[in-house]
């Protein structure tokens, strides 16, 4: 008996040796923007299916606005973002802020809605007012494609609000149009289906100048000196986000449920059914290194509309291995 009780002890000292507690894997803390983004869809996920400690890390996400989210990531407060848009990123490298792209979550994809019967096109917004979240990268996207499309954004009147704010905006009808994208767009047509969408020309307009459908538009990113020294946990910071986009991809309707935690039936049907078509969420997780040629496009054009003063330099486009 003594010798059963010892060697299932024996067991149990190499199994707790043998795999270590979340407390004891390497942490990393990533700021996200808050609810409803992009940024705060897979979190969730990663944490309910433990996909961060799988992969032999830990990480900690942490919700800010996307302004607070700029901040507190160019300064370096956060190492690293999960809520990295691909032109802020470049921006901060022109400012001095050497950061680098890791790697791709979501294409972009934004719109603009209305409720109101005499805006029939873009065009029709010029010297009215856009509720929009004006310091994110969305927007700056949303800018250069209307100016494809021959509108003056510098007659749209703005009105800056954070990103949550948006579905806000629309549902109340206080602003002449919405400027906004998923899955906050998904939510707004659960609660508001007659809301109408002008067309932005997104598929024909960037094929032209870039030869692409494919826009790398929201990723993770690092600071290079934070990326230099972890080289070792991008891998599996990578493979924690790939596997929780397949898992999600494969089970929408249980996604949903994590998802839109705080929502409504309608909520999580609707973000389901956007799992599903995938052609507004954009999810696509790649390397940087895999679309660098894209990634030049979108510096592109941001430069183009003067957002970007320089162009960013190479090294904000991760080569290092993720494997």
């Amino acid at each position: 008996m003594k010798k059963v009780a010892f060697a299932l002890g024996l067991l149990s000292a190499i199994a707790s040796t043998s795999t270590p507690s979340a407390q004891d894997l390497p942490k990393v803390s990533i700021v996200v923007f808050g609810a409803p983004s992009l940024g705060a869809f897979l979190p969730p996920v990663i944490k309910a299916q433990k996909l961060d400690e799988k992969n032999g890390i830990s990480i900690k996400f942490e919700e800010r606005t996307p302004d607070a989210y700029t901040a507190q990531f160019n300064s370096g407060e956060f190492q690293v973002g999960g809520s990295a848009a691909l032109l802020t990123v470049g921006l901060a490298d022109v400012r001095g802020v050497k950061v680098t792209y890791l790697f791709n979550l979501f294409d972009f994809w934004g719109a603009v809605v209305t409720s109101r019967p005499d805006i029939k096109s873009l065009k029709d917004v010029e010297g009215k007012d856009l509720a929009a979240a004006k310091g994110t990268t969305n927007y700056v996207m949303f800018d250069w494609f209307a100016r494809q499309l021959g509108v003056d954004t510098a007659k749209l009147s703005v009105v800056n609000t954070a990103t949550p704010g948006l579905v806000g905006y629309a549902l109340a009808d206080r602003a002449t149009a919405v400027q906004l994208w998923e899955p906050a767009y998904t939510t707004l047509h659960a609660k508001k289906p007659g809301i109408r969408t002008l067309d932005l020309n997104i598929p024909e307009s960037w094929k032209k100048v870039s030869g692409s459908t494919s826009i790398p538009y929201l990723g993770v990113a690092a600071h290079v000196s934070w990326a230099e020294k972890n080289k070792e946990l991008i891998p599996k910071l990578y493979a924690a986000y790939r596997q929780a986009a397949e898992w999600v991809a494969a089970n929408p309707d249980e996604a949903a449920k994590l998802i839109a935690g705080k929502g409504t039936d309608d909520d999580r049907k609707a973000i389901s059914e956007l799992i599903r078509a995938n052609d507004r969420l954009g999810m696509n997780v790649r390397t940087a290194a895999e679309v660098s040629k894209e990634i030049n496009a979108v510096y592109a054009a941001g430069k183009s509309i003067a957002f970007l003063p320089s162009d960013p330099a190479a090294s904000t486009i991760y080569q290092g291995a993720m494997k």
